[in-house]
């Protein structure tokens, strides 16, 4: 077998996971790579119903221009190859930080800071609130099925009945939580110490039901993301004078680094060697941000962005500086500030008609308890709407973010 756009891959890693026995396949530039899946797909006999607008993603992801010509390729084979196959191209899935990701842990913790209640959930699988800070999917969920899971890593707290579901990873985020210790304290949630305490007591869980050398395969290989900041800035520094008028952004920011490095050092401990944290997004523009700190304005809150842009900077440079005491760990700082910004400012040119406002009530502010099923202007369809309320990115523009993710992710899964 000849794959000539896998000419600089270790293509025989890669043939070994892709498990399929074909002959003479020869694949010379893009456009031969989507005949050549396609016909894969439709004359393998054992694919049983694939998932087609998935491949439809995935070949359409492939061919943007913005992605190297080899990472593409390696990108749409990788996927497609776990849709065929139906196995996940990582053994499992954790994922650490705040509401951004919380799927439900927030359930079981005494705090305002819920989403167990419509209408949340309203379109999510079975039209049922999980927990989850969406009218739907979390950019979590998404990532989750474009890498091959057929099931959501459950919240850890939910303690799920089927407990072999552990074994594909599990879901720490808490709603209110962030870098800064005092800010899980002041909302009662998760803080990323106890967080990395339960993962831990994951850790013990597996190695109970499979055994410790099995058990470290799985801590090593499979991908682990975080995601927070949001909650120490929005929640917490800029509506705290204890913090504001003491620390500037910027050395608030270099608070923050400190507990970044802690936590990372914490699951390298452990056995953690593939790791992804996600930047700040523009937090000046969430429709919460604008209501709060941009009175009479509908525009982003300039500062804020900056603020999150300096965050942002340091957590690439302090990620670049743990890769070089950590060489065998896999860091991906996966960046979502300019995809989210893209989305507000052109719309219309990702298919949304709002973007300044969520969907939940009056869209400037309601989150959490204040999002309900009584929340007056709750709009009946959230597809076109960027945010799903104050704070929250929509179910539509989480798979957009899914996808960003995904294409940032690639030494993660390589």
């Amino acid at each position: 077998m000849r794959l000539n756009t896998l000419r600089d891959f270790h293509t025989r890693k890669l043939l070994q996971i892709c498990k399929f026995h074909m002959s003479n396949v020869v694949v010379n530039d893009d456009d031969e790579v989507e005949l050549f899946l396609r016909d894969f797909l439709f004359e393998k006999p054992t694919i049983n119903s694939p998932n087609l607008k998935l491949i439809d993603s995935l070949i359409s992801w492939g061919r943007d221009p913005s992605m190297e010509c080899f990472k593409r390729r390696i990108l749409i084979f990788f996927l497609v190859v776990a849709v065929i196959n139906g196995e996940p191209i990582v053994p499992a899935l954790c994922f650490f930080g705040d509401s951004v990701l919380d799927a439900g842990n927030n359930n079981h913790v005494a705090t305002f800071l819920r989403a167990d209640f419509l209408p949340y959930g309203r379109d999510f699988v079975d039209h049922k609130p999980t927990g989850r800070f969406c009218n739907g999917k979390l950019a979590a969920d998404y990532t989750s099925e474009y890498l091959g899971f057929d099931t959501y890593p459950p919240a850890y707290l939910s303690r799920p009945e089927n407990q072999t579901l552990l074994l594909t990873g599990a879901n720490f985020a808490s709603a209110g939580s962030g870098y800064y210790e005092g800010t899980a304290l002041i909302y009662q949630a998760i803080s990323l110490r106890r967080q990395l305490s339960y993962y831990k007591d994951w850790q013990k869980r597996v190695v109970g039901m499979i055994g410790r050398e099995k058990a470290n395969e799985i801590f090593s290989t499979g991908i682990h993301i975080l995601s927070a900041g949001s909650s120490d800035f929005l929640q917490n520094y800029y509506v705290n004078p204890f913090l504001n008028r003491i620390y500037s952004a910027s050395q608030f920011s270099d608070i923050l680094m400190t507990s970044y490095i802690t936590f990372v050092e914490g699951l390298y401990d452990v056995g953690v060697r593939r790791f992804g944290v996600i930047t700040l997004p523009p937090i000046g523009c969430l429709p919460a941000a604008i209501t709060f700190f941009n009175l009479g304005s509908n525009n982003c809150m300039q500062q804020l962005n900056d603020d999150a842009l300096t965050f942002n900077k340091k957590l690439n440079d302090t990620s670049q500086n743990l890769v070089v005491r950590f060489p065998d760990l896999k860091i991906v700082v996966f960046g979502i500030y300019d995809t989210l910004l893209t989305m507000i400012n052109t719309p219309g040119a990702r298919g949304f008609c709002e973007s300044r406002k969520g969907c939940c009530g009056t869209g400037t502010l309601e989150t959490s308890i204040l999002c309900n099923e009584i929340s007056v202007g709750t709009c009946p369809n959230a597809t076109g709407y960027v945010f799903w309320d104050g704070f929250h990115p929509s179910d539509t523009a989480n798979q957009l973010l899914a996808q960003s993710l995904l294409r940032q992710g690639i030494p993660l899964i390589s």
